[in-house]
């Protein structure tokens, strides 16, 4: 398999495997896909698994991603497709994928997107053969740059073999770009909305990272997000960061930060919050 890539690199025809432990960033890079499928005119189908369609709808909406009119993004539960009749059936599923492809070529789309939770192989009642069947057969789908598509593994869920597999079977995979990750910090690139992620405990020793993703962020442009929902802990030298960065922005553009009440305690004595074009969201319940 191909080294992990940006979800934004994806091209019409690649079949990508995404396996993740944050489901945060699981969900953004969906998010990401989701939007790129239907600014391109593709029909997206997402496959979800398991609290059901409405959860990921808001999920996607929380996200910036626009609602879609004309049946153009469709969110179907994992129970009523992969295991209909409780059995699954490789087979079967390939054959509604194809049907797929043709309603949205019938359709006037440009192509057929489709993420897919692939949880559903963790169920009793599923067959795992019939997972290694499907990632084997469905690549004859891929063949003429119709249909592009993620196929989504929890790594909590599915063993090192099964993994190992999934990972052989896809010649793409993405993930998110990571610009620091340890024990105590993960600090990464958030594709919806555009901006950074920071996990964990951050102070003055890991300031240039900081400023790697912030001067990456600057770089393309818009808006900048920046998530520290996740974030326990922050000195006044990173904080301080975060401030330089927002000073550098154009005349036109904002900064948005989530933070918990610990985190906005030092972005406020620092001065962050007091800056006209820095946005500041309080998730409440964090520390």
């Amino acid at each position: 398999m191909a080294s992990a890539a940006s979800v934004d690199d994806l091209r019409p025809g690649d079949h990508a495997c995404l396996t993740y432990s944050d489901t945060e960033e699981r969900l953004d890079l969906v998010a990401a896909f989701v939007r790129d499928g239907l600014g391109s005119g593709q029909k997206v189908i997402c496959l979800t698994d398991p609290s059901g369609p409405a959860d990921l709808a808001g999920e996607l909406a929380e996200r910036d991603v626009k609602p879609a009119h004309g049946g153009q993004l469709a969110i179907r539960d994992n129970d009523e497709v992969w295991l209909s009749g409780g059995q699954v059936s490789a087979g079967n599923i390939i054959e509604m994928l194809s049907g797929e492809l043709a309603a949205a070529h019938r359709d006037g789309f440009t192509g057929l997107r489709v993420t897919a939770d692939m949880c559903w192989a963790t169920r009793p009642a599923a067959a795992v053969d019939e997972l290694l069947v499907f990632e084997t057969r469905v690549a004859g789908l891929f063949a003429d740059g119709r249909l592009t598509a993620i196929c989504q593994y929890d790594r909590q869920s599915f063993d090192q073999v099964t993994l190992a597999f999934a990972a052989k079977a896809h010649p793409r995979a993405v993930a998110a770009a990571v610009y620091h990750e340890d024990p105590l910090l993960r600090i990464c690139r958030q594709h919806v909305p555009p901006g950074i992620r920071l996990a964990g405990e951050i102070d003055y020793r890991r300031v240039t990272e900081l400023n790697q993703a912030l001067a990456e962020a600057l770089r393309l442009g818009g808006d900048i997000h920046v998530n520290l929902r996740h974030l326990t802990f922050m000195d006044a030298a990173a904080a301080a960061a975060i401030g330089q960065a927002a000073l550098a922005l154009q005349p036109g553009r904002a900064m948005s930060v989530v933070c918990g009440r610990a985190v906005h305690k030092v972005l406020d004595l620092v001065g962050v919050t007091d800056h006209p074009a820095v946005r500041v969201r309080l998730v409440h319940g964090r520390a």
